[in-house]
């Protein structure tokens, strides 16, 4: 069982376990690159297996606390679910793209070919469209957010992407042949929300009827935060591992790449958690709100960008680097979420 001194242990020092995890990944990337090369290629539609079994274990532990009865409600949050709805459709893909051609076709422009610089663009445009419908039930748990709120905007988001991608996409790089990989689309939410949602139900129900409420508010809650923790730092170590030798062999352009990324990140927290609280959002609602359009749906980014541009290409390498600084960089944005909960 888990005490809350060991519970405080892994978030006090959380800022250190990334550092750690980030080298560990990148040293075994370099060094065992060929010999765990069989986890990255275990994928299927572009998703990775091992680390969807992590982010499933992330996520877990926000779905089985989740009160189906209270879903409902949280859809009535019209507020809440509208300026959701606004940040990720209306602003995000368009600020990332002005931020991405501020940088890689201007501020860049003595260290990277205009053709290069494209690439970047492009790559950067697909994350700013494809915001996030997975990690974000990790950060809200990580903050306290409202599970059922949380669970209805990542819902509205899966529906709208149906929608709003592919037109945005093309509006933003001026092409119109943009073929959708709806298998990892798809699967995706299947894997990331379906299943643990219903695995959630289920052990709710029966953990309450054999053990009891009390038990299962006391016990059994506070034992998943250190799992979700060690299946975060976990998948850290994989993502990093994986992109061991481009991190090493390119470290300038990966450092070029990550800064509008990172601007782009906070700009878009900042926009939505200062939208909240002039709507009077309550924390629970405004910080999944705000984690939502901060984060991005990389694994569809990451598929779209190999089908058009190819496995190698600058865009391809701009999505591989947004997964790399994401977790790190929603890590921040949970402590400050939390240092500002009100």
């Amino acid at each position: 069982m888990a005490t809350t001194k060991q519970i405080g242990f892994f978030e006090k020092y959380l800022t250190l376990w990334v550092l750690f995890c980030i080298v560990a990944g990148i040293f075994i990337g370099r060094f065992a690159g060929d010999s765990i090369g069989f986890i990255s290629g275990m994928e299927y539609y572009s998703v990775n297996i091992p680390v969807a079994i992590l982010v499933w274990l992330m996520i877990f532990p926000m779905m089985v606390q989740l009160d189906f009865s209270s879903v409902k409600e949280a859809g009535k949050n019209v507020k809440g679910l509208s300026l959701v709805v606004i940040i990720n459709w209306l602003i995000k893909p368009f600020t990332m793209a002005f931020f991405a051609w501020l940088f890689f076709k201007n501020l860049y422009a003595a260290w990277i070919t205009p053709e290069l610089a494209e690439q970047y663009i492009a790559g950067a445009i697909l994350l700013g469209a494809a915001p996030c419908t997975a990690m974000v039930f990790v950060w809200s748990y990580l903050t306290d957010g409202d599970p059922a709120y949380t669970l209805v905007q990542v819902s509205v988001n899966d529906l709208i992407i149906l929608i709003a991608f592919i037109p945005i996409v093309g509006l933003l790089l001026g092409i119109t042949d943009i073929e959708i990989p709806y298998n990892t689309l798809l699967l995706s939410v299947v894997i990331f929300v379906v299943v643990p949602l219903v695995a959630g139900y289920i052990a709710n129900k029966a953990l309450i009827a054999s053990k009891g409420e009390v038990w299962f508010k006391s016990v059994f809650l506070p034992m998943l935060k250190p799992l979700s923790i060690i299946a975060l730092l976990t998948t850290l170590v994989l993502l990093f591992a994986f992109q061991g030798n481009k991190i090493i062999e390119n470290p300038f352009h990966i450092l070029l790449i990550a800064i509008p990324l990172i601007i782009q990140t906070y700009f878009i927290f900042f926009l939505a958690w200062k939208g909240g609280r002039l709507l009077g959002l309550p924390h629970a609602i405004c910080s999944p709100g705000a984690m939502i359009g901060a984060s991005n749906f990389f694994e569809l980014a990451v598929a779209v960008a190999i089908a058009l541009f190819g496995l190698h290409s600058g865009a391809a390498l701009v999505t591989v680097v947004g997964v790399l600084i994401e977790v790190p960089i929603m890590l921040s944005l949970v402590k400050l979420s939390n240092k500002w909960k009100y």
